[in-house]
């Protein structure tokens, strides 16, 4: 059969006819253990009951009417995402790109009504916002942005977790407005800032009249031990996006805000055809209800510290790894050398993982992993990472 998709992924050999829980089953009926959630997306596991159900009965009544009407699932939603998080208003979207996507607008405009005409924006080295012409020019990769340019002009970077270099970067450019940066960084390799970090920032923000967006794209709903990845340092942002575990599969993203950022954007400045439909509503509604009543973040933070400890007890000391970090159900295995086919191998023992920044192996598995799933992400990525360091010279198999 001619396949007719582009060529935009190098796709693995295996292709999911269903899901429980943590698992997988493919179509020759294998069953593999997600430790990928989707890339941080199924927060609540596969076909997850509530989200189930609360899908079903929204398919059955109404799944789209457009921004044109009210939407009161919609408005439900926004109330209690901002009651959450302690925002005052919130702008959904289909996706982590289109939510930071409005964050930058937001940015400009805000910036424009204070009579800055070519407003920068500071963001960081190695971070990741999305795949629409401003957010890869956010985004900290050159690899990514290769052959897209010119891309659009804006934007300041430093190296992320370096309060000097955006104290440097205050003192010399008079047109910054506003911090686009990750509570944690995903894609550039489960990279957790200094303790403070947020914190320093919000008070440079505040000291420059700068808005501090945080993109918790990844970060938020749950994953870090938290409900949104900032709260360990008590602090709050401007701007805040969402999307990934927000819906468990169901697309929405949200770009939320406080203060005088959530007056900037009005009627024509900013809009989405799909944005806030009552099915993806009903959905985020459901992980919110589930997060809330089976305190699912209190157990990523427990499960990801015990996934981190059994892989220092088995890796740490081993030659060829560099580190093993994280917070709550988002974890990083370093190594010292690229290790992309580790993704196969462990594919080969029905485990689902991924390699990002070229040598970090990434889990991010649901919350709703139990203890015995826990060990079994230890096992097989200690034991093939084991192997594969054997292999390439570092390392002892065993």
């Amino acid at each position: 059969m001619t396949d007719h998709l582009m060529a935009t992924y190098n796709r693995l050999p295996v292709s999911f006819e269903r899901g429980e829980g943590a698992w997988l089953w493919s179509s020759d009926g294998k069953r593999y253990l997600d430790a990928l959630a989707g890339i941080a997306v199924c927060g609540l596991g596969h076909a997850h009951p509530r989200v189930r159900d609360a899908l079903c009965e929204q398919a059955a009544r109404l799944v789209h009417v457009s921004n044109l009407y009210r939407i009161p699932a919609q408005s439900a939603l926004g109330d209690r995402l901002c009651t959450a998080a302690g925002m005052d208003r919130v702008f959904f979207a289909n996706s982590g790109a289109e939510a930071n996507e409005a964050a930058i607008k937001l940015a400009r405009l805000y910036a424009s009504r204070r009579g800055v005409q070519r407003p920068e924006i500071l963001v960081m080295e190695n971070s990741f916002h999305g795949r629409t012409l401003a957010t890869l020019t956010a985004t900290g990769s050159r690899k990514a942005q290769a052959g897209f340019e010119p891309l659009v002009s804006g934007f300041v970077r430093v190296p992320y977790d370096d309060l000097a270099a955006v104290e440097t970067a205050a003192a010399n450019r008079a047109n910054i407005v506003a911090v686009l940066v990750e509570s944690i960084q995903g894609e550039g390799g489960i990279v957790v800032p200094e303790e403070g970090y947020l914190a320093a920032l919000r008070r440079l923000c505040d000291r420059h009249g700068w808005l501090l967006m945080l993109d918790e794209v990844q970060s938020g709903m749950g994953r870090t031990g938290k409900l949104f990845a900032h709260q360990h340092e008590g602090i709050q942002p401007d701007v805040m996006t969402l999307a990934k575990g927000l819906g468990n599969g169901v697309p929405i993203g949200a770009c939320l805000a406080r203060g005088e950022a959530a007056e900037v954007l009005g009627p024509g400045s900013h809009g989405s055809t799909f944005g806030g439909n009552p099915l993806a509503c009903r959905a985020a509604m459901a992980v919110l209800d589930t997060l809330e009543q089976d305190d699912l973040p209190t157990r990523a933070a427990g499960l990801g510290e015990r996934i981190r400890d059994g892989l220092r007890e088995r890796l740490a000391a081993v030659p060829g790894v560099a580190d093993i970090r994280g917070r709550g159900l988002m974890v990083g295995v370093e190594l010292d050398r690229p290790c992309a086919e580790l993704v196969a191998a462990a594919l080969a023992e029905g485990l689902l993982i991924n390699v990002t920044a070229q040598r970090v192996v990434r889990l991010l598995p649901p919350l709703i992993i139990d203890a015995e799933q826990a060990q079994q992400i230890i096992d097989t990525v200690a034991r093939v990472v084991l192997a594969f360091l054997h292999e390439t010279g570092g390392g002892t198999a065993g």
